[in-house]
């Protein structure tokens, strides 16, 4: 399967740090080879230039920019969502990753 790299997105990129923390965690528990980090919003077209991105998921907080995003990636293999928004209130970092890895799938 090779490693996986997926993007968090949220509004200024802290609120998404913990869950960040908690889906390397079960990542890590499931012997899953993935990259996971977050970014603010304003710095993805950075991020996608020098990482070798999967899947992006958005925060529940900047939902309205997905369509945006998706027609930056739209000539990619990049695929874009928005975080389960239950699986983001509780922090559920296994569920998160399952997201993203499925995406990336």
């Amino acid at each position: 399967m090779g490693e996986k790299t997926i993007m968090l997105c949220c509004a200024a990129g802290m609120s998404t740090s913990m869950l960040v923390k908690r889906m390397q965690d079960a990542a890590k528990e499931k012997g899953i080879d993935a990259r996971i980090f977050a970014c603010p919003a304003a710095e993805v077209d950075e991020k996608l230039k020098q990482e070798n991105v999967n899947s992006i998921l958005l925060g529940p907080q900047v939902r309205y920019l997905l369509d945006n995003i998706k027609k930056k990636v739209a000539d990619t293999s990049i695929k874009v969502d928005v975080i389960d928004m239950q699986a983001y209130g509780m922090m559920n970092g296994a569920k998160v990753l399952e997201q993203g890895l499925k995406l990336s799938n």
